[in-house]
């Protein structure tokens, strides 16, 4: 199943707990600690700091500072930072839900919206890039809600369900490696790295030691894509481009009725 998960370990029993019963704790383990002080703003905290600063930031004694409590208080509704992190990761899918699908939207367009989704959740939290797997998912609602949408968007299209799956793993990993890109992008233009700048400070360079009649499509090809998108690299094309060419192979896919193209 594609989806995402946080870095191994914790207790799995108490992170299935945080993520279907609302940080509920039994019974057996009564809360203690700071007024007011719960499962909701611990998150959201942890959320705030690890989009500011990145999931380094995130620490049980960090959350209970900025919540101005103790940091043994955390521990009475999350046993530590695996399953926290667990429990950020599944709320952030959550918001992807927020919208109600088009019910009159075909399966490309409804693909097309969840990859895009997905895409700019990523960009917006790219701490979530360090948590990303494909193997070991995170298994709370909001990664459940995200993979039944985009499962609702190739049923009854004749494809097995083993296609549906794979079909959703695929434009999730083309997302995942896309906004990988576009973030490493975003790192350097925030350090003042413009790709502008840094076109003028190498050209000079390169131009002494580029021989364009040993490389004759490099330098077309390359003086081309540089002129349009006056960059090396421009995430949003690429991410587009590739969605595109990913939904007509699909397209392929289901025209052939889900068998195997040779």
């Amino acid at each position: 199943m594609a989806g995402i998960a946080t870095p191994q370990g914790g207790d799995p029993a108490r992170t299935m707990e945080l993520l279907w019963g609302g940080g509920t704790a039994p019974v057996s383990r009564p809360r203690r600690g700071k007024a007011g002080l719960n499962l909701d703003r611990i998150v959201d905290v942890a959320i705030g700091l690890a989009d500011a600063e990145g999931l380094d930031a995130v620490s049980m004694r960090r959350v209970a500072a900025e919540l101005g409590a103790g940091a043994m208080s955390l521990y009475t509704h999350v046993p530590g930072k695996v399953e926290l992190v667990d429990v950020m990761t599944d709320r952030v899918l959550s918001t992807l839900h927020a919208a109600p699908d088009d019910p009159v939207a075909g399966w490309r367009d409804r693909l097309a919206a969840a990859a895009r989704g997905y895409f700019e959740l990523l960009r917006a939290h790219p701490w979530m890039l360090n948590v990303v797997t494909l193997s070991r998912p995170v298994l709370g609602p909001g990664a459940m809600a995200k993979y039944e949408r985009e499962l609702a968007a190739v049923e009854g299209l004749g494809l097995s369900d083993l296609e549906m799956d794979s079909v959703v793993t695929l434009l999730d990993s083309f997302a995942v490696g896309a906004a990988r890109a576009a973030a490493e992008a975003a790192s350097l233009a925030a350090r003042g790295d413009a790709d502008s700048e840094w076109w003028r400070s190498i050209a000079p360079h390169f131009e002494k030691v580029f021989d364009p009649d040993r490389f004759p499509l490099a330098a077309r090809v390359g003086a081309s894509a540089g002129e349009h998108h006056n960059a090396a690299f421009a995430p949003d094309h690429a991410f587009e481009f590739g969605l595109a060419r990913l939904l007509d192979g699909i397209g392929a896919l289901i025209r052939n009725g889900g068998r195997s193209l040779e």
